[in-house]
């Protein structure tokens, strides 16, 4: 049974709703389409997350007795609009860019087609998961992209709504997170989870040995000890005492790190424990794991930063009807001003393989060689194109934002800021 998702939205789609069908303009054949007007100050690029989120969670976008008692209770009685609802099943298209794949300002990452009451629906729902997942995907690209290659651990559950962290951790994973510490996330998508101890663990014992001595016995000489409980370098002498020369890992989660990864491994090579990573929490962002890239840094465990969008909570996407009965509209406001008609959208790229440019036209484009169509089918009278589990689904949007990040110019990964990585030439 899907999970019921039809009140996840705002009054306002209702109330258009209802107004819609007392004059009659309902049933109007409708074009919608999610896309960012600019990407936060400074980013060169967005990646799309949560497009299989919102598949999931299209099925149960249903009104049954329960959530039609809820709108009474709340005031919304007109006896068309709540018959309407009752028998509501979205029937209409989607289509969309591919899950994980980058965007830039004016990208149609999501287009709806149907009836103006079954469009103007999603909404709400369309937004609050992809400018959620949007925003962590992100910025977790740019901590992925600041790590050359060392391993990220997402930890960031304890920072944000208990649903949010696992919406999260799947965001994280997509962009190349190994791993995360939510358990929720693992069972649902099949996220790799990991965790050792924290500090109240050490705390707990009568010392610090006592603390180690259980872990290490616990999940055994490859696990992770936290070392920076009292001294460090008395905590790593500890570690390697107890678990020998062998020890999986220690974790630096407070002051100098950069300093103090220095001080560790120079320590644990000394004592024979050259294997043992050295892994660094403590706040972490994009911008301070690309400070310890000099550091012999192992792996980077980020949490606060990741789950709030590292400054960019939210990806700005919006949802705009752009055709209605086969007329282009717009929004003409200042500032806020849309393109009329449905988007095609391709990827411009040079014969080296890099991409170059966005396209984005309501009218055919023209083909050129290396051009790549970004706008695939999703859902076709309202059945999914390619139904496939969440963690399948995860799984490829994780491939395919692996496969098209390397495309972009080698700049656009670094952090300093500057224009969008690829202008968008709209037609």
């Amino acid at each position: 049974m899907p999970t019921a998702t039809a009140l996840l939205t705002d009054r306002y789609e209702l109330t258009m709703l209802a107004a819609a069908l007392a004059d009659g303009t309902a049933a109007r054949d409708c074009v919608f389409e999610v896309f960012a007007r600019r990407l936060p100050h400074g980013r060169r690029y967005g990646v799309l997350a949560g497009t299989g989120r919102l598949l999931e969670a299209l099925p149960g976008f249903r009104f049954g007795d329960g959530e039609l008692t809820a709108l009474r209770a709340q005031g919304l009685t007109d006896e068309r609009l709540l018959g309407w609802l009752a028998d509501f099943r979205f029937s209409g298209d989607i289509d969309g860019y591919a899950e994980g794949e980058l965007f830039f300002p004016g990208s149609p990452v999501l287009t709806v087609r149907a009836s103006f009451a079954e469009g103007v629906l999603l909404e709400t729902l369309a937004l609050s998961i992809l400018n959620h997942d949007s925003a962590i995907a992100s910025a977790a690209a740019r901590m992925v992209a600041a790590a050359c290659e060392r391993p990220c651990i997402e930890m960031g559950s304890r920072r944000t709504h208990e649903e949010a962290a696992v919406a999260a951790a799947r965001a994280a994973h997509l962009v190349g997170f190994g791993a995360s510490s939510n358990l929720e996330a693992g069972r649902r998508y099949g996220v790799p989870t990991t965790g050792t101890s924290a500090h109240a663990f050490t705390l707990l014992h009568d010392d610090e040995r006592a603390a180690f001595r259980a872990q290490i016995d616990t999940l055994g000489v490859g696990t992770t000890l936290l070392v920076d409980t009292y001294d460090v370098e008395q905590g790593i002498r500890t570690a390697v005492e107890v678990a020998g020369p062998e020890l999986g890992g220690i974790r630096l989660d407070s002051g100098d790190l950069p300093t103090l990864a220095a001080r560790a491994r120079e320590l644990l090579d000394s004592l024979g424990a050259r294997r043992t990573r050295v892994i660094v929490t403590s706040d972490l962002d994009e911008y301070a794991i690309a400070g310890l890239m000099a550091a012999p840094v192992d792996g980077y465990g980020v949490g606060t930063s990741l789950v709030t969008g590292s400054g960019a909570p939210t990806a700005g996407m919006v949802y705009k009807l752009v055709e209605r009965d086969g007329v282009p509209v717009a929004k003409r406001s200042e500032g806020k001003n849309s393109v009329g008609g449905r988007k095609s959208a391709v990827r411009r790229h040079a014969a080296d393989g890099t991409a170059t440019a966005e396209v984005v036209s309501s009218a055919p484009i023209e083909p050129r060689s290396g051009d790549r169509d970004l706008v695939v089918p999703l859902v076709r009278a309202g059945e999914l194109c390619a139904p496939a589990s969440p963690a399948d689904a995860l799984r490829t949007a994780r491939e395919h934002h692996a496969r098209v990040r390397h495309a972009l110019p080698a700049e656009a990964w670094a952090l300093s800021r500057g224009e969008p990585a690829l202008e968008t030439l709209t037609t």
